[in-house]
């Protein structure tokens, strides 16, 4: 999973905004933006009025037809789903207003821009979490309080949720991006990054966004401590050394198949394994394993698996 360091400085960059609002937001809700003409905000709400989420992202997008909204992105990178976010939605849409109040200095008569809250979301659990606020308060339907009851709403972006052929048939830099994030397979990994190396290679001129996706790609190949991975400054070079890294990682998990097999088998013709064997097994190459898998067809013991005796 991505650092909110990464996700907030790929989010601060235009065109993956616009790519994320075109191809993941309700076409009616993206229909007339102007993204030719769009422009950061940094919160100034902190702990006095409020606290602002460091690693959020905010956007002012103009409309054709004169208008503006306000795109607020809440990046969540929690291990567990935040069941109060729709709540916490209502507070930052609240304070950013008041900035803006504050900012424009606006007077009586005046109205506020609509904000759309963004929640981006690539934690690995689907989110299940409320996305309207009526759903948390506790009313029943046909209560006469419902019209005094604050109203919010925010759009999900589950990362997770979309399937992997879903986001292989878009060609936009978050689709990579998700691909990156949810693939499972070393090949799936692969794919992907070819999928951003040939992306940056038709689009010249974003060295900016690329290097924040060699970083990506860097972080994805550090899954492994134990093979370390230096961080070089070009994606091919990334890529080979990831193709490299990956077939480590294959031959990792077939000796590590073999290991709970022969682990298994130890156990049922002999009972537990002791721990010093165990740690033995585990630590072992997949020639070492085959050898003491073959050994243990005809061994009448657990010593002659691992010390067969000498034919001398």
């Amino acid at each position: 999973m991505t650092s909110d360091s990464l996700y907030h400085r790929l989010f601060s960059h235009p065109l993956m905004v616009e790519h994320l609002v075109r191809e993941f937001v309700p076409e009616a809700m993206a229909a007339g933006l102007d993204f030719s003409r769009m422009e950061r905000v940094n919160a100034k709400f902190h702990a006095s009025t409020g606290s602002s989420r460091e690693g959020d992202v905010i956007w002012r997008i103009p409309t054709r037809n004169g208008g503006e909204i306000y795109l607020y992105i809440l990046l969540e990178f929690q291990s567990t789903v935040d069941w109060w976010m729709v709540v916490h939605s209502v507070v930052y849409v609240g304070l950013l207003w008041q900035q803006i109040i504050k900012e424009r200095r606006l007077k009586r008569g005046d109205t506020v821009p609509p904000v759309l809250p963004l929640v981006l979301y690539n934690g690995d659990a689907r989110w299940n979490a409320p996305e309207d606020l009526s759903d948390l308060i506790t009313l029943p339907p046909d209560s006469s309080l419902w019209p005094w009851q604050p109203r919010m709403r925010y759009y999900l972006v589950d990362e997770g949720a979309f399937p992997g052929e879903e986001l292989a048939r878009r060609e936009s830099l978050v689709a990579l991006l998700f691909q990156l994030e949810t693939c499972a397979e070393p090949k799936d990994l692969l794919a992907a990054v070819d999928g951003v190396i040939a992306w940056f290679r038709s689009h010249p001129g974003y060295e900016t966004l690329k290097r924040v996706f060699t970083e990506l790609v860097h972080q994805a190949g550090r899954k492994d401590s134990t093979i370390p991975l230096p961080l070089p400054d070009d994606l091919l070079e990334i890529r080979t050394m990831l193709a490299s890294k990956v077939e480590q990682w294959q031959q990792r998990w077939k000796a590590e198949g073999k290991a709970d097999v022969l682990l298994r088998q130890l156990d049922r013709r002999w009972g537990a394994v002791p721990p010093e064997i165990e740690s033995r097994v585990r630590a072992a190459e997949s020639s070492q394993l085959d050898e003491w898998l073959n050994r243990l067809m005809e061994g009448r013991t657990l010593a002659e698996v691992f010390e067969p005796p000498s034919t001398h």
